[in-house]
C-alpha cells in the first residue's frame, strides 16, 4: 500500500477542550462520542523517503523517478487495466470548501434564523466527522440543545432542519457562482486526463446536489460538466462512512468497484472508497490533515498541476496494475 505522508504545520485541538471553549460542560456525552472520533496522531515522514521505500516500487518497475516538483509518474502503464471510472469527492476535494465556504453559509443561515449558534473554525472540523448537513446539525442540535425558536415534535425538527439546510445551500451556492472559491490544483488535469482515455467520471459527495452541480458546472465548465455524472445528497439512504454512494455509482456507471479509483480527502470518504472495494487515493484538505489514512493506497497534499505535480493518471493505473499483478 503506498502511503505518502505530507507534513502539517499545525495539530487539531482535542475534542474535549473544544467543547468546553463552547460551554458544554453541562453535556453527559461529549460530541467526541456522538461523532465516534478518535484523534489518532498521523506521524510526519517525508514523503519523497516514504515513497523511495514503498514496495510498490522497485528499481525494475515501470514506475518513474520522482520529478523535480516532487510528484510522481508512471510509464509503461498496461491500457487494459486503465480504470474504468474515477470517482471524486466534493468538498476538500474539487475545492477546499468547507472553512471559507460551507461553514460560512451555515453561520449565515444561523444569524438569519436568530438561533444564537456558531461554528468556529475548531468547532466545524470536529463536525465534518458526521456526513451530510442536515445530520451535523440534527447530531450538534441533539447534543448541545436545540435553540428556543426550534420545534418541538421530532418531525417538526426534521422540517426545521431541511428548511435550514435549503437556505444553506442557496448562500453557499452564491459564493460558487460568485468564483470565491477555486478548483484544487491539478484536479482539472486528472478528469481531462481520464476523458482522453474514454474513462468515466463522477461525483461522489454527501453534499447536497445542487451545491455539488454547482460546483461541478461553474468551477469546472459546462463541456466537463456535461459529461460527469453526480451522486450526491439524498440520493442513498446512508450517508459516508457507508459505501452506499460508492456502490450506487459503480452500478449505474455499469462498472466494477475494483477497477474504480476514488480521490478523497478524509476518513470518512476512505471507509466509504474501501469498504466499496475500491482504490482510493487521498489528497489531504484543511480539515483532513492530521486524520489517520493508513488504509489508503497513496496519500498526497493534493494532485497538483505541472511544475507541481503530485501524481496523474497514470499513477492511478499503476495503482490498479499492482492489483492484477
Amino acid at each position: 500500500m503506498a502511503s505518502i505522508i505530507i507534513p502539517s504545520s499545525s495539530s487539531s485541538s482535542s475534542t474535549s477542550s473544544l467543547l468546553r471553549s463552547h460551554n458544554l460542560s453541562n453535556n453527559k456525552q461529549s460530541f467526541h462520542q456522538i461523532a465516534s472520533i478518535r484523534s489518532e496522531g498521523v506521524s510526519i515522514r517525508s514523503s519523497i523517503a516514504k515513497f523511495s521505500k514503498n514496495p510498490l516500487i522497485s528499481r525494475g518497475s515501470s514506475w518513474n523517478r520522482r520529478s523535480r516538483s516532487g510528484g510522481f509518474r508512471c510509464s509503461a502503464v498496461d491500457s487494459s487495466v486503465l480504470p474504468s471510472a474515477l470517482l471524486f469527492d466534493c468538498d476538500g476535494v474539487l475545492v477546499d470548501t468547507e472553512k471559507d465556504g460551507h461553514r460560512v453559509s451555515f453561520n449565515d443561515t444561523f444569524t438569519e434564523k436568530e438561533l444564537g449558534v456558531t461554528w468556529d473554525v475548531d468547532l466545524y472540523g470536529e463536525l465534518l466527522k458526521i456526513g451530510g448537513g442536515k445530520e451535523r446539525m440534527t447530531a450538534y442540535f441533539n447534543e448541545t440543545g436545540w435553540p428556543e425558536n426550534a420545534p418541538k415534535g421530532e418531525q417538526e425538527r426534521k422540517e426545521f432542519i431541511a428548511s435550514l439546510h435549503k437556505r444553506k445551500t442557496e448562500l453557499f451556492m452564491v459564493l460558487i457562482e460568485k468564483k470565491l472559491l477555486p478548483l484544487r490544483p491539478g484536479v482539472a488535469k486528472l478528469i481531462d486526463q481520464a476523458f482522453a482515455k474514454g474513462i468515466k467520471v463522477a461525483v461522489c459527495s454527501t453534499s447536497n446536489e445542487k451545491a455539488v452541480s454547482a460546483i461541478v458546472s461553474f468551477l469546472l465548465g459546462p463541456e466537463r460538466a456535461a459529461k460527469i455524472q453526480i451522486f450526491a445528497g439524498d440520493v442513498v439512504p446512508r450517508k459516508k462512512p457507508d459505501p452506499a454512494i460508492y456502490n450506487l455509482a459503480a452500478t449505474t456507471l455499469g462498472v466494477e468497484p475494483s477497477r474504480c479509483v476514488v480521490v478523497e480527502d478524509s476518513g470518512i470518504g476512505l471507509a466509504a472508497a474501501k469498504a466499496a472495494g475500491m482504490t482510493c487515493i487521498v489528497t489531504k484538505s484543511g480539515y483532513t490533515a492530521d486524520e489517520d489514512f493508513k488504509n489508503a493506497d497513496a496519500v498526497f497534499d493534493c494532485i497538483g498541476d505541472p511544475p507541481e505535480e503530485r501524481f496523474d493518471l497514470a499513477f492511478c493505473t499503476n495503482l490498479l496494475q499492482k492489483q492484477y499483478a
